[in-house]
């Protein structure tokens, strides 16, 4: 394939879906339909793994943990692509993926249709606007069913999506799918076979393809009005296929309209999942131009996707290669990189040397000489970048917004079990925390212990792993810890006076400061309402820095204070003795006397939990999630006679929970959890916290 694809032949897909929905496989039979492959690599089992599951860990639990990105071609057009991962722990990586991406293709378990985390990843694609098709996998299954699948797609997250494929017979004897845009049968005898044979369609399909082609036509035509006036005029036969191909394609970019069709993953049907990617989901072009900010002037920039514009790109992943060291995955918006020249890091203000450019294939790299508006790939030799970094022309500086991760809800305090190990482990967490936003890591002033945060219970265990695999680190794990917070609920107001004055000079700082609630989400805020130089302007912001430490210690249990309005209103200074230390300690002393009388109280992370659960356990299940202190929202019922619970509990109350979900159900219930929002603690709990707390 020729390196000049022009820029509308360029797709940027991602693969989005449930875990265990097929992502994986059906990347693998991508890459093997493309030629990347000589064969269908598997996702457990024995044999070399998935491609794109090239990590050990994701070898042996037969799950994405990862992003991976890969390239190939098909007719033409050439399509980057990334598997997300499917478990919430590690929902971040489909969020930074989603950020760069232009579309994605959904993948959904046929036996089960719509899951817990279709759901979360659907919301993502709408918050991120990427414009989706939908592929309905396992369907050749038994239980496999590509009509209840759109069902619950309907029911759970959207009424507009329509069949653009039939399959041809049920579970097993599936073997192929009409079109309905050519109305033609493309069918295969094997799902392994090389091409599909184009034929006419079986008789006993006819009505039902025709009566599903009108529905397409009548919906697709909504997007041009003399489309529409001709098709209710003139009938659906007055629409030709490249007018309703162009049709679909205009209905599917606008974001809120979704073609469907379905199959084995791994068999030759991937064929037709790759002509709806070229067909129907966009190129660079077909997507507005980045919005950005100037970093001189802090007015609104933008980049069109141009060779000619000035170059801008974003780092949304940075992994390390065992080989190469660092790799800095971008997105090119506008201009080009090329390998051995500088760029301007926007996020450090220093510019940077792009030392060798790769494209990636999975774990295989490719040296590449440069990267163009509207293309992915990897750059080795970046020094200070991290991700959601904006790197761009030394000339023309801009700043493109970055992506927001949520704060990680869980902790353990982690231990090097030797002298040796303790200086791997510095270096092993600095390189996972680099790689990944949801990772934390610092160290707890009381006790001296190393604490890493994270999404979940997996996510912890995987970093752990990882430690001890990649980086030769033995360490001795804690228990895993909840990240609580404290928060205000009343008004006070309070004075900090930090004043020393015998002999010598002197320190002198007065400040009033008064604190109330701030809604919730919205952190902390400083407000100077000083009048008339009580507080000179030099030292208003010592102030500030001041509360907002202390805020980082909390009053009721030492954890951090959040959601909190702090307004500076009145204060004192001595010419001589002032300086910013003596009011950054005010600020300090007016915060923990102002806090104490604000109707302090703690807050928890709560977590939505779904489960899916045969019928037969569904009452333990319930038991069990209330005895955990937790409240039940809604219950459903899915396909294959299974129930969907959904409630929230606190996380406090969740450890263990995958293990214990499984015993209770012989194995045969699920659950995913993610973070819903920040709750006071009921205050009999809230006491047994904080004595623990300060016991320690």
């Amino acid at each position: 394939m020729s390196k000049n694809t022009p820029l509308e032949n360029f797709r940027n897909v991602g693969i989005i879906a449930h875990i265990d929905a097929g992502k994986t496989t059906t990347t693998e039979g991508i890459l093997y339909r493309t030629g990347l492959t000589h064969k269908i690599g598997v996702v457990r089992g024995e044999g070399d793994g998935a491609t794109t599951d090239w990590m050990a860990q994701e070898k042996e639990r037969g799950i994405t943990i990862t992003s991976a990105a890969v390239t190939c071609f098909w007719k033409d057009h050439k399509i980057n692509i990334i598997d997300t991962p499917g478990h919430i722990d590690f929902t971040a990586e489909v969020e930074r993926s989603l950020r760069v991406l232009d579309g994605a293709v959904t993948v959904f378990d046929g036996k089960m249709g719509v899951e817990a985390q279709s759901e979360t990843v659907w919301r993502q694609a709408d918050k991120y606007g990427v414009p989706r098709i939908c592929f309905i996998n396992k369907i050749n299954q038994t239980g496999g069913d590509f009509y209840k699948s759109i069902e619950s797609i309907h029911n759970r997250l959207t009424r507009q999506a329509f069949p653009i494929h039939l399959p041809i017979g049920f579970e097993q004897e599936i073997n192929g799918v009409v079109d309905l845009i050519d109305m033609k049968a493309y069918t295969y005898d094997n799902y392994a076979d090389h091409e599909l044979k184009v034929g006419e369609i079986p008789a006993d399909m006819l009505e039902k393809a025709k009566h599903a082609r009108s529905l397409l036509v009548e919906n697709a035509v909504e997007a041009d009005d003399e489309l529409m006036m001709r098709f209710f005029e003139e009938g659906e036969e007055s629409i030709t296929i490249p007018e309703l191909k162009a049709a679909l394609r205009k209905r599917v970019l606008a974001g809120d309209f979704f073609l469907v069709t379905g199959g084995d993953g791994r068999g030759v049907i991937v064929e037709k999942v790759l002509d709806l990617m070229n067909d129907y989901l966009p190129s660079p072009l077909d997507v507005a131009s980045i919005k950005g900010t100037n970093p001189k002037t802090g007015e609104a920039d933008e980049r069109r996707p141009s060779v000619d514009e000035p170059t801008a790109a974003l780092a949304f992943k940075i992994a390390t290669d065992p080989f190469v060291g660092k790799l800095v995955f971008i997105r090119v918006y506008s201009g080009k990189i090329t390998a051995g020249s500088y760029v301007l890091n926007t996020m450090t203000g220093k510019k940077e040397r792009v030392g060798r450019l790769v494209r990636m294939h999975a774990d295989k790299r490719e040296d590449i000489s440069e990267i163009t508006a509207g293309d992915i790939a990897a750059v080795v030799g970046l020094k200070d970048v991290t991700t959601g970094a904006t790197l761009c022309d030394l000339n023309h500086g801009i700043i493109l917004e970055g992506i927001e991760f949520a704060e990680p809800p869980v902790s353990i305090a982690v231990e090097p079990k030797t002298k040796a190990d303790q200086e791997k482990m510095g270096i092993a967490l600095q390189r996972l925390a680099e790689e990944d936003p949801t990772f934390r890591v610092h160290t707890d002033e009381e006790t001296g212990q190393t604490i890493m945060s994270g999404m979940g219970e997996l996510h912890l265990d995987i970093l752990i792993d990882r430690m001890k695999r990649e980086f030769n680190v033995e360490a001795n794990i804690g228990e895993p810890q909840v990240a609580f917070r404290e928060t205000i609920r009343g008004t006070a107001e309070a004075q900090g006076k930090h004043a020393k004055q015998s002999g010598g000079r002197g320190q002198y700082g007065d400040v009033w400061i008064r604190f109330e609630p701030n809604e919730p989400g919205k952190g902390f805020e400083f407000i100077d309402e000083i009048k008339g130089g009580v507080v000179p302007q030099e030292y208003r912001k010592p102030v500030e820095q001041g509360v907002l430490e202390t805020l980082n210690g909390g009053v009721i249990a030492g954890y951090p204070v959040v959601d909190v309005k702090a307004t500076l209103y009145d204060g004192s200074y001595h010419d001589v003795d002032s300086s910013e230390l003596a009011f950054k300690l005010a600020g300090a002393l007016s915060t923990r006397a102002g806090i104490k009388n604000a109707k302090p109280v703690l807050l928890e992370p709560v977590m939505k939990v779904e489960v899916t659960t045969p019928e037969e356990f569904m009452g333990d299940v319930i038991g069990d999630l209330n005895s955990r202190r937790g409240r039940i929202d809604s219950m459903d019922d899915l396909m294959g006679g299974t129930k969907l619970i959904r409630g929230f509990v606190p996380l406090a109350n969740m450890f263990g929970y995958t293990s214990d979900l499984r015993s209770m159900s012989k194995g045969r219930a699920a659950s995913t959890m993610e973070l819903a929002q920040y709750e006071e603690v009921p205050p009999n709990v809230a006491q047994d916290i904080i004595e623990k707390r300060n016991a320690k």
